[in-house]
């Protein structure tokens, strides 16, 4: 780890000079350069110091997490089929039920359903890619076709079908996740 490197990071996020950290941990803004510089290394005391003038600890400035996930391949896809039901679901970002939303793309063969979801908190939407969908609301239906989106507060049991002699694809993202 390249300590002055993040202390450099941290005082630029933190809008400060190199003298005006210096001032607020009583050292010279030559020390703070050659520290930025990785040429010396504080004493565990004076980095403690820095650290909290940066509004930071020991423990969080050495935490190395992983760095986010951007861009998802085709690799990254899981796909998980039911046969009764006659649909297909692609997972499109791995373990999204821990984010705050989860989107989907489900294939649904010719008089095939998705899985009755019950009633929860929270936002759905989706997007028909391909065919025409049957959307079922509580007792009202919906007719979604290709190019047609869909979003509704799902306060009652949600579904979808597709009665049609093709196949439909849906792009579906759920807040919170619920597949």
């Amino acid at each position: 780890m390249r300590i002055g490197e993040k202390i450099k990071e941290l005082r630029i996020l933190n809008e400060l000079t190199q003298e005006e950290l210096a001032q607020r941990c009583d050292l010279t803004k030559g020390f703070i350069s050659k520290i930025e510089r990785d040429i010396t290394s504080p004493s565990i005391a004076t980095l403690m110091d820095i650290l909290e003038a940066l509004g930071t600890d020991l423990k969080s400035f050495f935490n190395e997490s992983a760095e986010e996930k951007i861009v998802y391949t085709k690799d990254d896809i899981y796909e998980s089929s039911n046969e009764d039901l006659k649909h297909t679901i692609h997972w499109l970002i791995p373990n999204s039920q821990k984010h705050i939303m989860e989107p989907i793309l489900i294939d649904i063969e010719p008089n095939g359903t998705t899985n009755i979801d019950r009633p929860h908190n929270g936002e759905e939407f989706g997007y028909v890619t391909r065919g025409v969908i049957t959307l079922c609301i509580g007792k009202k239906k919906f007719k979604v076709k290709k190019g047609e989106s869909f979003y509704f507060t799902p306060h009652k049991e949600h579904y979808i079908i597709n009665n049609s002699n093709k196949i439909a694809t849906v792009l579906w993202v759920s807040s919170p996740p619920s597949f």
